[in-house]
């Protein structure tokens, strides 16, 4: 007995029942990797809940891997529960995995992750022949010119229907619940249509497609020699129907699975979610709608009003008013719209139509949330602890209990204090986690409020994290041991000053102090042989954010405080030479690198006979007066100085006054401004640091008359040269502050403007202008509805009045 299905099919899995309670088979033949066959009992567990998934990794490569996935309306999960409730035997008869993955790893010359290749196309069930219809005759060869046909697109057309997705639901999909005469009649018309498709296009398929037929053909003959023809029952895809029920010889069945590479592999049961599912790439199956067809193959009868009650529901919640009255109102609509399209049952196309107009009251914005939550779904399955597992994947799960950090396949965020033991363990698993590379947890930036004893977390259970705590097994059975063991190796193959020093920084957050000798003497060595003052300002800010989360997490960083004060010492040495003579871009960039090391330092205590700070403040003022660092660097410098209490206004002004001077060109000068008064560069605040370099302006009048008498001095043809970075300069202010410069020039030195170092600012004039202000009171009569044509004696009073 063939019945052929589509996988994740509820009406493929109802009929699958009916059929097997018919004809109670001796033994159940399950498309899927016979390695699995020794898990199969644990699908009876009462904490094995699916969505799951058969996991098959390289042994000597975890990275290699595939899934076989499996939600509680497959037909396979539903084959399989049957034959453990009934006490018959379940095989798995497809590829083993250790030749499947050996195979893919061939054809594409990667280890890449992914599901079973029949799973991720299974749903359109398409697949690629060649154009000469006879060409080939099942040995698997092709022209490389192929055409890619989708079977159920095909039937959907003959019978009259746009949609194959449409078509396939109304004959199958929707199909009413157990109780059909015949149980066994849409498994005949199937396998008869898919036998018609593969009479007019050929085999179809890669050479594998032939290779896993080839392979189901023999198990099930061993089977039937064993339980006899009438005890056999195999569910499979429906396209591979025709090519079970073909006469062939054993022999060549044999010849195509002769020399077929192969594998060592392991083999487990993993949980698996809705949105994977959904996806047609990746590791998804290609279902659209796996919360959809759940419903549809779990509820017992009306599954519109069931459905619509859940949309309600789920509104509701989200303190909207939906009422019962909106619920009868759109089922009526769904099966309304169903019958004037012709079909059988409402389907997911006419409920979200309903819902849409009815409950939603047109707007499509409810419905991303109905998507997610209901049409997708956000289930993650369970597996039994006594499923097959990696150590590390034991011991991971165990911390997770611990920690009371369960995965979830919903996102939410997570707020740590770590002045809390169990925060503080939890925000440790997560960076050891990230340094292995299972980002299970993706930081977040922190708010404004909290300080450096606070984490915030992203988090998000993904399958394939299953994968990838395989994958690092290799270095550990513990995830403290594993991350100690991978950030040694790390360290020891690092070949950038700054990569090891993100490393030491990694190391401290997750507390790996086994790990820390290893990378100081790394960072020590490299930090001897790099003299490039660049690299050395990209590595120390890391260094001296590891000494601040050091204090916090009460690490030792006495060796990490050295080592940072020696990366400080020889920038201060090496800073002011390699400031010369740049040109625009590198002054730009030195700039950023100026305002990390500046920050750094700010971070680093003094001791042992250093003074880091006072060696810092006399390099800044060294560049803030040396005519050979561009503008920009020394503009930045000398704002520094100021921002410290290490520099006078006064010498601000003076510093300002040299570089505004006329004889500067009108582009250094701008640079110059736009270092002074700009935002930081690199400290991932720019705007906050922009428009404190606006406040300044706004608070000094001597500053920003020394600013708007430079300014009104640049000829008409340097200032379009300027005037680009002039905008980059001020656009990075905050309106309001944009707004109160504008007022105070606007004013001019007589009316408290900004006042220029010898006189008013050219462009002001003494006082105001009688004749030019009469001129445009009719306007503001006219605006302010002042009644009389008045003249000259309102004047005072209007303008009193408007400001």
């Amino acid at each position: 007995m063939l019945l052929g299905v589509r996988h994740h099919g509820p009406g493929s899995a109802r009929a699958v029942r009916a059929a097997l309670d018919a004809a109670a088979p001796r033994v159940v033949l399950i498309e899927g990797p016979p390695e699995g066959d020794a898990l199969l009992a644990l699908a009876a567990d009462e904490a094995m809940r699916p969505p799951v998934a058969l996991l098959a990794h390289a042994v000597d490569d975890p990275g290699r891997a595939a899934f076989w996935p499996l939600a509680e309306f497959s037909p396979e999960w539903v084959a399989i529960r049957w034959a453990l409730a009934h006490d018959v035997p379940a095989r798995f008869i497809d590829l083993p995995a250790a030749h499947s993955l050996a195979l893919a790893a061939a054809d594409d010359g990667s280890a890449d992750v992914g599901v079973h290749a029949d799973e991720s196309e299974s749903e359109s069930q398409s697949v690629s022949v060649s154009e000469s219809e006879g060409e080939g005759e099942g040995d698997g060869s092709r022209d490389d010119e192929s055409v890619r046909i989708d079977p159920l697109a095909v039937l959907a057309e003959a019978a009259g229907y746009d949609d194959p997705e449409r078509w396939w639901e109304d004959v199958i999909e929707h199909r009413g619940p157990d109780g059909a005469d015949d149980p066994f009649a849409p498994f005949a018309a199937v396998a008869e249509a898919m036998g018609a498709l593969r009479e007019e296009y050929g085999d179809g398929g890669p050479r594998r497609d032939l290779v896993r037929e080839a392979h189901m053909r023999l198990q099930f003959r061993t089977a039937r020699k064993e339980f006899g023809d009438d005890g056999v029952a195999v569910v499979c895809g429906a396209w591979h129907v025709p090519a079970l029920g073909r006469k062939t010889t054993v022999a060549a069945d044999r010849a195509l699975l002769k020399g077929l590479p192969k594998v060592k592999t392991g083999m487990t049961w993993v949980p698996w979610t809705h949105r994977r599912l959904a996806r047609h790439s990746g590791y998804g199956a290609g279902v659209d709608s796996p919360g959809w067809y759940g419903h549809l193959f779990g509820v017992p009868d009306r599954p519109v009003e069931r459905w619509l009650t859940k949309v309600a529901g789920l509104l509701r919640e989200e303190d909207r008013t939906v009422s019962s009255a909106h619920v009868i109102e759109a089922v009526r609509l769904a099966e309304t719209l169903a019958a004037m399209r012709g079909r059988p049952l409402a389907g997911l196309t006419e409920t979200t139509d309903a819902v849409r107009a009815v409950m939603c009251e047109g707007s499509d914005v409810p419905l991303g949330l109905i998507h997610d939550r209901l049409i997708v779904g956000e289930v993650l399955g369970e597996v039994p602890d006594t499923a097959p597992a990696v150590p590390l994947q034991r011991d991971l799960t165990a911390l997770q209990r611990t920690l009371r950090l369960k995965p979830e396949a919903l996102e939410r965020e997570l707020d740590l204090d770590l002045r809390k033991e169990l925060d503080a363990e939890r925000g440790r698993l997560l960076h050891r986690l990230r340094l292995l590379g299972i980002d299970w947890g993706e930081p977040l930036v922190a708010r404004p409020s909290t300080g450096t004893f606070r984490e915030s977390w992203r988090l998000r259970w993904e399958p394939e994290l299953y994968v990838r705590v395989a994958e690092a097994g290799v270095w550990g059975t513990t995830v403290l041991s594993a991350a100690t063991a991978k950030a040694g190796s790390r360290a020891l193959a690092a070949t950038a000053l700054a990569e090891i020093t993100a490393l030491a920084e990694r190391c401290l957050l997750a507390a790996l102090p086994d790990a820390l000798p290893v990378v100081m003497r790394a960072l020590a060595d490299r930090a001897a042989l790099d003299a490039d003052v660049g690299r050395l300002a990209q590595a120390l800010p890391a260094l001296a954010r590891s000494l601040r989360y050091g204090d916090v997490r009460s690490t030792d960083t006495g060796a990490l405080g050295d080592v940072a004060a020696g990366l400080a010492e020889r920038i201060c040495v090496g800073l002011p030479p390699a400031c010369a003579g740049l040109d625009a871009d590198g002054a730009a960039e030195m700039r950023g690198y100026l305002d990390r090391v500046h920050t750094a330092i700010g971070l680093l205590p003094d001791g042992h006979g250093r003074d880091l700070a006072g060696r810092w403040g006399a390099v800044l003022r060294t560049l803030a007066g040396r005519d050979t660092v561009p503008g920009v660097i020394r503009g930045r410098a000398a704002r520094l100085l100021l921002d410290d209490g290490r520099l006078a206004e006064d010498e601000a002004a003076r510093f300002m006054g040299l570089a505004l001077s006329p004889g500067t060109p009108p582009t250094d000068a701008a640079a110059w401004i736009e270092g002074f008064v700009g935002g930081a560069s690199g400290t991932g605040r720019p705007q906050a640091a922009s428009s404190a370099g606006g406040m300044l302006l706004v608070h000094d009048e001597r500053l920003l008359g020394l600013v708007d008498a430079w300014l009104t001095g640049v000829s008409a043809e340097a200032f379009t040269d300027v005037l680009p970075l002039l905008r980059r300069t001020f656009s990075a202010y905050e309106p309001g502050v944009r707004r109160t410069l504008g007022e105070l020039v606007g004013r001019g030195p007589a009316n408290g403007g900004p006042v220029a170092p010898e006189a008013a600012a050219p462009g002001f004039g003494p006082g105001l202008d009688e004749a030019r202000a009469d001129a445009v009171l009719p306007v503001l009569r006219l605006l302010l509805g002042a009644e009389g044509s008045g003249g000259a004696d309102n004047s005072d009073d209007l303008l009193e009045a408007t400001g």
